[in-house]
């Protein structure tokens, strides 16, 4: 089995810290069914602005509202208005692996979608 890149959310943009609140990251629902991640995923989200790194696990968030929501603890590692990657990954068999192409979401700065694609992985990652 290998842990593989399954699907990430590409610079969005926190649109709220609670640290007061059950720990976890609220994404809106529609941005979870773009690119496949699901409520209870364990999740890496990497702060573009600050540069930490943090571990957390998904909640779904109101359809259209473009919630990128920090909970708990790790709401004093992200500030409203910073820029984040939300890396969602999967452990694949050899098989899966050589179908699996990751789901990218790039966003704008108001957590609409600006582009939206299936990542190619490395050629050189194929067997000689």
């Amino acid at each position: 089995m290998r842990k593989v890149l399954h699907s990430k959310i590409h610079q969005a943009v926190v649109t709220e810290a609670r640290p007061d609140y059950s720990g976890s990251l609220t994404i809106d629902v529609n941005l979870l069914r773009k690119c496949g991640m699901r409520a209870s995923d364990a999740i890496t989200i990497a702060n573009c602005t600050t540069g930490s790194r943090f571990e957390t696990y998904v909640f779904e968030g109101e359809p259209g509202t473009g919630i990128i929501g920090i909970n708990g603890a790790a709401a004093h590692l992200a500030s409203v208005g910073d820029q984040v990657i939300i890396m969602h990954y999967a452990h694949l068999n050899e098989e899966e692996y050589e179908s699996h192409r990751p789901k990218i979401l790039v966003m704008n700065s108001d957590n609409t979608i600006k582009e939206s694609f299936h990542y190619e992985p490395s050629l050189s990652n194929q067997p000689i």
